[in-house]
């Protein structure tokens, strides 16, 4: 591999030349290598091992944007020229830029067990053993999915106006998917995911973690579907940090909010949105989360926003574009998938912060009620949501009781903030993916506590 400060070397002296032929001007460059093992029922289905540099330049001139890839450096320069040339036959009015302080910095990863140094058979054995470990749960589980990832790269950033970063960024991962058939050809499904940015120890010894996929699974094949109805639904700590990521954080996108008028006045900052218990934020500071990182792909540094501040709008998450043209502040949410695509407004690490409730108390004057747990799948579109849940329960008398299939939640996400009743004291964050722009699966992450809220409707059959 080319040495880092080499490679931030060449950059800079390839940008120098053309600082002021645009408005705005941006190499980014990424080393990476990586690894994937994938298995579906019994067979192997995937061992990739890869090495990969790729780049993309961005010029803005007179509010223009091109965007040129790249997979080497002998011809940077010819590239570096199309970007500018693109950029001016575009460029009719105005950039609109938030200004940026110019950076120099170079973030490196504290790894505690490299996965760069365990053997490929070695890692291959381990994902066989929980594969077979799920096919044997239960005979009615038909198939798995299970695969093994670790990704270790590089990206390196430089600008027109003088930033100068690179950051390291080591990603391991494992995920377990069962589907079980039961009786009339009832078919159900159960996910369980372990993440971490630093080590390849956390996917050693995690057997009962990865049982509970085919155990959740199994378990609905047992439950009668939901009767259809209004009920009041409490929310388990992984579906209200999905929902609020999908329901509410895409709205808070700028990119989105700035083309769209309606959207404009529906989300006025200062606007009361919800009880005031409620706080969600966008965190990109938080250490060994997915959406973590210390300056985004326009460098500008990572920051906690509170989206809704005790019920009430204050932040939107911005680029430097939606920023300038906004008259906001740039929140350091300019994300791309790698560095061969644009960056774009997104999420980091989105969710609600605790509230004051357990979880008891939640169910305790519930006289008929449903409790979700975790996502299947759902949509989302504007204002309008649809939410499957992976399991479901029966609240009766405060307690819970019988599990239920089919469980779907849609709605209104203005008018369900407002039916917040009441916020669990147990917040946890879950990995996941985020799809946007054609972009996908971005590394965020999704938090919340069990969450209250009442006139849900509810889908069965």
């Amino acid at each position: 591999m080319v040495t880092s400060v080499s490679l931030q070397d060449r950059l800079s002296d390839a940008i120098a030349p053309h600082r002021n032929q645009v408005d705005y001007l941006e190499i980014r460059l990424e080393q990476s290598e990586s690894t994937v093992i994938a298995y579906r029922g019994r067979q192997l289905d995937a061992v990739d091992r890869s090495f990969s540099l790729a780049g993309g330049i961005r010029a803005c001139h007179k509010g223009g944007w091109s965007f040129v890839t790249f997979n080497g450096l002998a011809d940077l320069n010819q590239r570096i020229e199309e970007a500018i040339a693109q950029a001016k036959l575009i460029g009719k009015e105005t950039t609109h830029l938030a200004s940026v302080e110019p950076i120099q910095d170079y973030v490196a990863v504290e790894i505690a067990r490299d996965p760069r140094g365990i053997a490929l058979d070695v890692k291959r054995q381990l994902v066989e053993g929980y594969n077979h470990l799920l096919l044997e749960m239960d005979p009615r589980i038909q198939t798995t999915m299970t695969s093994y990832s670790d990704r270790f790269g590089v990206t390196y950033f430089v600008n027109s106006l003088g930033s100068c970063i690179a950051q390291e960024r080591l990603d391991v991962s494992g995920r377990f998917g069962v589907v079980a058939r039961g009786e009339g050809n009832v078919v159900r499904q159960g996910f369980e995911s372990v993440h971490s940015r630093s080590d390849y120890s956390v996917l050693e010894g995690i057997e009962a973690q990865v049982k509970s996929a085919a155990e959740r699974a199994v378990r609905q094949l047992e439950a009668k579907p939901a009767k259809g109805g209004q009920y009041t639904v409490i929310l388990d700590p992984y579906l209200a940090g999905v929902f609020i990521h999908e329901a509410f954080g895409h709205l808070s996108e700028a990119d989105f909010v700035y083309e769209n008028p309606k959207m404009q006045e529906l989300l006025v900052l200062g606007k009361p949105m919800a009880i005031p218990q409620l706080n969600v934020v966008d965190d990109a500071t938080m250490p060994g989360l997915p959406g973590s990182l210390k300056y985004d792909d326009e460098g500008v540094p990572a920051q906690r926003k509170y989206l809704i501040k005790d019920g009430i709008l204050t932040q939107r998450l911005h680029s430097l574009e939606t920023a300038g043209k906004m008259q906001e502040q740039p929140t350091g949410n300019a994300r791309a998938l790698n560095a061969a695509y644009p960056p774009i407004v997104r999420m980091t690490n989105t969710g609600i912060e605790s509230g004051d409730q357990t979880f008891e108390q939640m169910l305790s004057d519930i006289e008929e009620g449903v409790y979700a747990v975790r996502m299947l799948g759902g949509q989302t579109n504007g204002e309008m949501f649809t939410f499957a849940a992976a399991e479901g329960y029966m609240i009766r008398d405060g307690q819970l009781a019988e599990p239920v299939s089919d469980v779907t939640l849609s709605g209104n996400v203005f008018q369900t903030l407002k039916d917040i009743e009441a916020i669990g004291n147990d917040s946890i964050y879950r990995n996941g993916g985020c799809g946007k722009g054609g972009q996908s699966p971005l590394p965020v992450s999704v938090g919340g506590p069990h969450v209250r809220i009442k006139n849900v409707v509810i889908g069965g059959r």
